[in-house]
């Protein structure tokens, strides 16, 4: 049996997903009293990923004197061929797939902004924009399914979680608007260069769950098995979730990108996401409130 994670990445949580398979599947055959079957896991992200890191931590789900645990690393962009033809049996991803394998096109090859600093202009233009990057989505999100269809063998299985929004509606109208709020009072302050916050694209979308199920649906591939939405920050003790804490989780998410764009800011950056939600506290929640995590499972048809 051959078990996937795409977009691992390379931190202590490389193999949370492929493990809980692994236990569930030996768990599972324990069960029934059969012998399990020996397994394959692959575990992908892009090639500059910290790779070393993940392959000094695969030998902890090989078992000494347990099932055979084969593992190996398949470099690539998900939005790519990774696998031969009907060869993976489950495909499992979490907190990744809301990357897009791009900016869209209409923003940056016209140089409009994905924000606004002017409140007025980014309420004027809110519709375009996410119009534009709920198309990239769209067109992203169905070409890794047409992909996953030819990699996994009939009847095979996909679990995904993606960070989202509760609804259709614009706010949040990206996921990484928070991000872009800091970085706006950045460019305001002068910290950062105003013609180059205008040109800054982050090539993420957040999705609702009817994005999701009418790309499913129009795909056709796969059948919906199960879908769950919950709040982005539930099962959170609030006492952890401090001006800090945020700050330096974006930074953790975001920091590679926004670097290579501004340069060395994000001491910067933390210092004022941190004055501005502890000089008003009630922010933090208004700019997490319409964010989701949308977990759901899919079986190829």
């Amino acid at each position: 049996m051959v078990i996937a994670d795409l977009g691992c990445s390379s931190g202590p949580n490389a193999l949370a997903l492929v493990s809980v398979a692994v236990e569930a599947i030996h768990g599972y055959c324990l069960q029934l009293q059969q012998p399990p079957p020996e397994l394959c896991v692959f575990l992908n992200d892009l090639p500059d990923n910290d790779f070393n890191t993940v392959v000094k931590s695969l030998v902890t789900i090989r078992r000494c004197n347990g099932p055979v645990v084969v593992t190996g690393i398949a470099p690539g962009s998900f939005y790519e061929r990774l696998f031969t033809s009907s060869s993976v049996h489950l495909v499992c991803s979490s907190s990744s797939l809301h990357w897009l394998s791009k900016a869209p096109e209409v923003l940056t090859k016209n140089q409009i902004p994905a924000y606004y600093i002017d409140e007025h202009a980014r309420r004027e233009k809110l519709p375009m924009v996410l119009g534009a990057y709920a198309q990239q989505f769209r067109k992203d999100f169905r070409h890794f399914l047409e992909l996953r269809a030819k990699e996994l063998v009939p009847g095979g299985q996909m679990v995904v979680s993606i960070i989202g929004r509760h609804s259709d509606g614009f706010a949040p109208f990206h996921i990484w608007g928070i991000l872009a709020q800091v970085l706006s009072l950045m460019a305001s302050e002068g910290v950062i260069d105003k013609a180059k916050f205008d040109s800054f694209y982050v090539p993420v979308y957040g999705p609702s769950k009817e994005d999701i199920r009418e790309v499913i649906q129009e795909e056709g591939s796969f059948s919906i098995k199960e879908f769950l939405v919950h709040d982005f920050l539930s099962g959170l003790d609030n006492t952890l979730v401090t001006p800090s804490w945020i700050a330096n989780q974006i930074r953790a998410v975001y920091e590679q990108i926004v670097v290579q764009h501004f340069g060395d800011v994000m001491d910067e950056f933390v210092r004022i996401a941190e004055r501005r939600w502890s000089l008003d506290r009630c922010l933090l929640q208004e700019e997490h409130a319409g964010l989701a995590m949308l977990t759901l499972s899919v079986t190829k048809a």
